[in-house]
């Protein structure tokens, strides 16, 4: 059977190229004011809390282990109370460097809290698309894998060791597929890991992977799930957060646009693989969705 999520990490192509060092001691607190940039945070000693616009804030402990595949505006903080902004209007003072770490609030003293932060990146040309697939924020706690990757990563931060910068973004990169999968069962927020977790929608999701050229309709992805149509549609759109025709056309999409980059067969043969009767239909779906119609989407991606 075919692994939705194993489909989507590599569909995503995720990687961990960017990240930094950052402690804190006494007031602090830092406000980012972001939109689509895939944000995560590794707590390698301390505490300290992270506020998302939309989100409860959280309060984050060693090994803890946060993404947020399309970051919003958030604030991270020290758990001491009255920690302040920059001044309104006022581009904020670079932070202090103290061996190789950007040290937020107290400069003397030992650090409250050690951080590995950084921004990931999504080597496919359809983030956008499979980023709306995953949940909007993924906290993982006490999770004893985790735990471990999150420790060799502090180790690694912390040596000189030749080819440290290598091997801390090999180990990142497992560090994300890693949380992205323990989160599956804790995912509040609706995408195709809460999908997955659901018991009644998890078989439907797997078929629907394993063949995406199916003939699907709504009645018989409701007898994979044992549900009826309508008690289908309702628990899929509320755990996707979209209609589940809307997700098959998306997923078909997404291979389409991979099949048409790798150069596997003209626009007919990928119109067959992801279950279009006609090359029209399917260069009508495309078009849509993508902007350009399918054969000029393969001469730019050549």
């Amino acid at each position: 059977m075919v692994d939705p999520f194993a489909e989507l990490v590599l569909l995503l192509q995720p990687g961990a190229p960017f990240s930094k060092l950052v402690s804190g001691a006494g007031p602090w607190r830092v406000r980012r004011e972001e939109y689509g940039r895939p944000f995560y945070c590794v707590v390698l000693e301390g505490c300290c809390r992270l506020a998302v616009d939309g989100h409860e804030a959280i309060v984050l402990a060693q090994d803890d282990f946060i993404l947020i595949p399309s970051a919003r505006n958030f604030t991270v903080s020290s758990l001491v109370p009255d920690a302040k902004d920059a001044p309104s209007g006022a581009a904020p003072p670079p932070p202090p460097m103290r061996d190789g770490e950007i040290r937020h609030g107290v400069q003397d003293g030992p650090a409250d809290v050690r951080m590995l932060v950084g921004y990931c990146s999504f080597g496919s040309s359809d983030a956008a698309l499979l980023v709306s697939l995953l949940p909007e924020l993924v906290h993982v706690r006490g999770d004893p894998r985790l735990g471990a990757i999150v420790r060799l990563v502090g180790d690694e931060c912390r040596a000189s060791r030749p080819a440290r910068d290598i091997l801390l973004t090999r180990l990142l990169e497992v560090l994300l597929i890693e949380a992205l999968r323990s989160g599956a069962s804790a995912a509040t927020s609706p995408g195709l890991l809460r999908g997955l977790a659901d018991e009644r929608l998890a078989p439907a999701l797997r078929r629907l992977h394993a063949e995406p050229a199916r003939a699907w309709t709504m009645a018989t992805l409701a007898r994979e799930a044992a549900l009826s149509r309508s008690a289908f549609f309702e628990r899929f759109s509320r755990a996707l957060g979209m209609a589940p025709m809307a997700y098959l056309c998306n997923w078909r999409m997404a291979l389409a646009r991979g099949l048409l980059r790798k150069g596997a067969g003209g626009v007919a043969e990928v119109a067959q693989q992801v279950g279009y009767g006609s090359a029209s239909a399917f260069s009508v779906a495309f078009t849509r969705h993508v902007g350009v119609p399918p054969a000029r989407y393969a001469l730019q991606s050549a």
